[in-house]
């Protein structure tokens, strides 16, 4: 370490949790982290030998430390997050603290109006929420609309005001909308009633609603007013019906909230999921792009801190597929079985859904960040030291030995380009030896590229198995560039990936994006490969027609298909057509080859 004070103050660092700052030359803090013991945290970036390029630029640009000390992990949490937010350094994951999520209001009055908003006042009023969309608010509004009778109006309906008169009933008291508290024809404990029962429901608590309706229902029945029974039977279907949508669980899973990651190589989704008595009352997911290849818990503990924040949660547990560390205050579980492990299973899945969203969003309106997201997995996925942007596949063509030709496909940026598509026809070999076809047309390939001085591929992929991989790599070999391109073979039985001498294959989840490409790539070989092989099966087929016919010879062959392109277009030909090409005497001898039948 070359920074003196930087020495000093990694040996005064202290052995308790808290929070550290990297500063750079110009005093900017570049990174904030978190720690258990900040002596170790902060140490370990300088003796270590860090493999992402990232975070060894970001320890040369540190040149100065200043840490906080905390009493518990939860609050180091806690601090990180707010100097995230307010710093926004530039090395770390950066969190957009959304404000405008709808919330549902019971507003601290007399007779309290409920209704949605995007904006938090500290008047003693109730907020539920926030919800991740109006679509949610709206839903759960005509839910309480159909249940119960409340104002709509924003009078101020204090006794004094109601006593003397002030305010008439409107329409929606005439609709049977509203009970006309405005006139004092609702009392205040009723009123209350209600609000309390929509109070459990934005819980999720239906419980309790239901059994007081089912009481309504009954006791008008048996008064005879069946009518009025009738209403409340169809207020209990509602409700049922919409418990019965939200319902997922055991309804005895309540105060819970659901935590998941998925990540590829540059982005991380969590989905959030609130449990109320069996139901999921809110539903979010978070996509945070990762500065230094932060792994899944770290992004994870991070989601959890900034969504439990974001939502106000409270819930007393949380249920995650492995362990983090997000305090002491909170239960954590890791469900194995049951009906915790199909919510967490769930949350699995909106991570997923999420994911492929909004890969198609991004290949359509990103195709810059879609391409790199892609050479990054490949990447990782095949165990390469650089992002294979440019790969190229062989394929051998041949039908018992008969017009052998091979082909090779280039892809750039996981994308064919055609243009640079080339057919080899094989020119050293004698019947039908897959091996060493494989071995010329390799090497004649990149013999040529070196020659040209054109750019080499980063990845080779070879339609076979060990035989053909150890072919190609012959040729590789011969021209000095074994360890400068990398190679595989794909067998096409198990879509095993076989590696220079490694005798283990490589298996990609069937699903994975690099395999499909490697799929594509290898069927793109073997159509551009088939149909060489068939043009050339044609014309020679064609061609040896031709030459059976009495008195006429190659270069006559040749002057034909000049004109008329194809074998097929000369037999169909008219004699002065013929004529005027070859001659007479030659003509007559074509037209009367092709014309046989009709002149017998």
């Amino acid at each position: 370490m070359e920074n003196p004070s930087l020495e000093i103050q990694l040996k005064t660092l202290p052995n308790a949790p808290g929070v550290y700052q990297y500063f750079d030359a110009v005093g900017t803090i570049i990174y904030v982290g978190k720690a258990k013991n900040l002596k170790k945290r902060v140490t370990s970036y300088f003796t270590k030998t860090h493999e992402n390029g990232k975070t060894r630029v970001l320890v040369k640009k540190i040149v100065n430390i200043k840490h906080i000390v905390v009493e518990t992990e939860t609050d180091a949490l806690l601090l990180e997050n707010n100097l995230i937010k307010k710093h926004k350094p530039r090395y770390n994951v950066l969190l957009k603290d959304d404000k405008t999520y709808p919330w549902i209001c019971i507003k601290k009055e007399r007779f309290p109006r409920v209704f949605p908003t995007r904006r938090v006042i500290k008047d003693g009023s109730e907020y539920f929420g926030p919800y991740t969309s109006m679509k949610t608010v709206k839903t759960l509004l005509s839910l309480i609309k159909g249940l119960y009778k409340l104002r709509t109006c924003n009078y101020n309906l204090s006794h004094e005001k109601v006593n003397e008169g002030k305010f008439k009933v409107c329409l929606e008291y005439h609709l049977g909308n509203c009970k006309g508290a405005c006139e004092g024809r609702e009392t205040e404990t009723s009123y209350h009633e209600n609000i309390d029962a929509i109070k459990e429901i934005l819980k999720g608590n239906f419980k309790d609603s239901l059994e007081n309706f089912k009481k309504q229902m009954q006791d008008l029945a048996e008064d005879m007013h069946f009518e009025s029974a009738q209403k409340i039977k169809e207020k209990i279907e509602v409700l049922e019906n919409y418990q019965a949508k939200s319902t997922i669980i055991n309804p005895k899973i309540s105060n819970v909230d659901v935590f998941s990651i998925v990540s590829d190589e540059i982005y991380g989704y969590i989905n959030f999921l609130q449990i109320s008595y069996g139901s999921i009352i809110r539903s979010h997911t978070l996509e945070i792009k990762k500065k230094l290849d932060e792994t899944d818990k770290q992004l994870l503990e991070l989601a959890i801190i900034e969504i439990r924040a974001r939502f106000n949660s409270n819930s007393k547990e949380i249920y995650v597929p492995f362990k983090v560390a997000v305090g002491d205050e909170v239960k954590i579980s890791l469900p194995q079985l049951g009906d915790k492990k199909k919510i967490l299973d769930l949350s699995i899945r909106n991570a997923k859904y999420y994911r492929m969203e909004r890969f198609k969003q991004v290949k359509i309106t990103d195709p810059e960040r879609h391409v790199k997201r892609i050479m990054a997995q490949m990447k990782k996925d095949l165990r390469l030291t650089e992002e294979p942007k440019h790969i190229e596949c062989f394929d051998n063509s041949n039908i018992q030995g008969t017009n052998p030709v091979a082909a090779c496909v280039v892809f750039k940026n996981g994308k064919p380009s055609k243009k640079e598509y080339r057919n080899f026809n094989i020119k050293t070999v004698v019947g039908p030896d897959d091996f060493a076809s494989m071995e010329e047309v390799v090497f004649r390939r990149y013999k040529r590229l070196l020659e040209e001085k054109q750019p080499l591929p980063q990845l080779i992929i070879i339609d076979g198995g060990k035989g053909q991989l150890s072919s190609a790599l012959k040729s590789l070999d011969a021209l000095g560039l074994r360890n400068t391109i990398a190679i595989i073979g794909i067998a096409k039985r198990l879509e095993e990936l076989f590696y220079p001498d490694d005798p283990i294959p490589l298996y990609l989840d069937k699903k994975s994006e690099t395999l499909k490409i490697i799929q594509q790539l290898r069927n793109e070989a073997h159509r551009f490969g088939i149909e060489h092989h068939r043009n050339k099966r044609s014309k020679q087929a064609l061609n040896t027609e031709m030459e059976t016919i009495p008195g006429i010879g190659e270069k006559t062959i040749i002057d034909l298909l000049k004109v008329f392109k194809s074998a097929k277009r000369i037999a169909n030909a008219k004699l002065d057509e013929l004529e005027h090409i070859v001659g007479v005497s030659r003509a007559e001898k074509i037209y009367s080859y092709y014309h046989k039948t009709e002149n017998e």
